[in-house]
C-alpha cells in the first residue's frame, strides 16, 4: 500500500509540476495580456491542487488535510478574482489586441462610463 501512495504522490507530482510548467510558458509565449492571465491561471490552479495532493498522500496525516484543503480553496477563491481585476484595468488602460478578441462586450460600457466622466 505505501509503494501504491508513493508513485500515486509521484504522478500527481510530476503533473502538477507540468501545469505549472504550462502556465510558466504560457505567461512566455502567449502575445496579449488576457492570453496571458489564462495561461497563468488555469493551470495553476490545477497544478496547486496535484501538488497539495500529492503532499497529502506523502506525509499520509489526517490533520493536514484540512489546511490543506483551505489552501487550494483560498487560491481558488482570489486567482478569478484578482486575475478578473487585471483584466479589467489592462482593457481600461488600452493594454490589450482587438484584433484577437472575437466579441467586446465590454467596448460600449467603458465608453459610456468614460463619456459620462468628461460629461462631469
Amino acid at each position: 500500500m505505501n509503494a501504491f501512495l508513493d508513485v500515486l504522490s509521484a504522478i500527481c507530482l510530476l503533473l502538477g509540476a507540468s501545469m505549472s510548467l504550462a502556465a510558466a510558458i504560457g505567461l512566455l509565449r502567449f502575445p496579449d495580456l488576457m492570453s496571458r492571465m489564462h495561461a497563468a491561471t488555469k493551470p495553476q490552479v490545477l497544478g496547486l491542487l496535484l501538488m497539495l495532493t500529492a503532499m497529502g498522500l506523502q506525509l499520509r496525516v489526517w490533520s493536514l488535510v484540512p489546511i490543506l484543503l483551505i489552501a487550494w480553496l483560498f487560491q481558488l477563491l482570489t486567482v478569478p478574482v484578482s486575475a478578473h481585476m487585471v483584466g479589467r484595468a489592462g482593457y481600461r488602460t488600452k493594454h490589450r489586441r482587438p484584433e484577437l478578441l472575437s466579441v467586446d462586450e465590454l467596448d460600449q460600457v467603458v465608453a459610456a462610463v468614460i463619456e459620462d466622466d468628461t460629461k462631469n
